[in-house]
């Protein structure tokens, strides 16, 4: 039989897992089937009603007929009139006015890391311990751009400080850079596209992406750096603004039209702590980006 502290070493365990996935809050002793609870009583003999996305749909469909939309027959009316179940779901929303504003008045980053810590724009800020701007020389040569901050990061309020940063120092070690450098050339600049961690370590969805994306934009300007590493799925698709996945997008240099910088997608170094097969790829990226640190023309 377990001896009691064995027990008890066995609950905390299974407490820091729970803590690790963002349950840091107990609710109820015994769980609750929330469906069955609100789950809607047959009426059998009262008429169906059309749920508030088919009627969302179909509002929007009248107001295109009225406007200028497609006319009756046209095969673009039919395919909005198909079942909503079936269509694709939208593409993100414009990042809010307000942000797109609040970032293009910042002319320091100390500056912008105020406004965007001040900012009430988004509810990530609720939920997270510690808010996460950047690490390493502004400055530097080059920028290394993640998705958003984990457990590590939430607690010591800096990009990139676990397993995963832990990664990422050794690949930058091998290439001749390091975060904490003093020499442009041979430092690195870290940010994330959230300075806040979602809670659970989720991943960040496209709308949290395209909110935060002027403030990012702007950090890349002030920070000043030569080349941009986008390391991961979020941080590729909200700078280039394409639905591409990273596996099809790492190793080609692209030109931001934004900050005018060449851009390289990578893996992200979490992805290769549970893929370890694709390092060899992450090596290519990481030679290309010190050829184009060396004077390469990397497009």
């Amino acid at each position: 039989m377990s001896t009691d502290a064995e027990i008890r070493a066995a609950l905390i365990s299974a407490l820091d897992w729970q803590v690790e996935l963002g349950a840091d809050e107990a609710i109820a002793e015994h769980p609750v089937d929330r469906f069955a609870a609100t789950a809607p009583q047959a009426q059998p003999d009262a008429p169906t009603k059309p749920s508030a996305q088919i009627m969302t749909a179909a509002a929007g469909v009248q107001s295109v007929d009225a406007g200028h939309g497609p006319k009756a027959g046209d095969p673009a009316k039919r395919a909005m009139q198909r079942d909503v179940s079936t269509a694709p779901p939208p593409p993100p929303e414009s990042p809010a006015p307000e942000s797109a504003t609040l970032a293009a008045q910042a002319q320091t980053l100390e500056d912008l890391a105020e406004k965007l810590q001040a900012w009430d724009g988004s509810p990530l800020k609720e939920t997270a311990r510690n808010f996460v701007f950047c690490d390493g020389l502004p400055g530097a040569h080059l920028i290394v751009v993640g998705e958003a901050p984990g457990q590590e990061e939430d607690r010591q309020g800096k990009p990139f400080v676990g397993r995963a940063g832990q990664l990422l120092d050794r690949m930058l070690a091998a290439i001749g850079l390091d975060r904490t450098s003093d020499d442009p050339a041979r430092a690195a600049y870290i940010t994330n596209i959230l300075p806040w961690r979602p809670a659970g370590n989720r991943t960040p969805t496209p709308d949290e992406a395209a909110q935060f994306l002027p403030f990012v934009i702007r950090h890349i300007q002030l920070a000043q750096p030569k080349i941009i590493l986008a390391m991961g799925n979020t941080p590729t698709k909200a700078l280039l603004q394409t639905t591409t996945g990273i596996k099809r997008m790492r190793g080609q240099w692209v030109d931001h039209t934004v900050t005018g910088l060449p851009l390289l997608p990578s893996f992200h170094p979490a992805y290769l702590l549970r893929q370890p097969a694709d390092k060899k790829l992450a090596w290519h990226d990481l030679i290309a980006v010190r050829r184009a640190l060396d004077g390469e023309n990397p497009t």
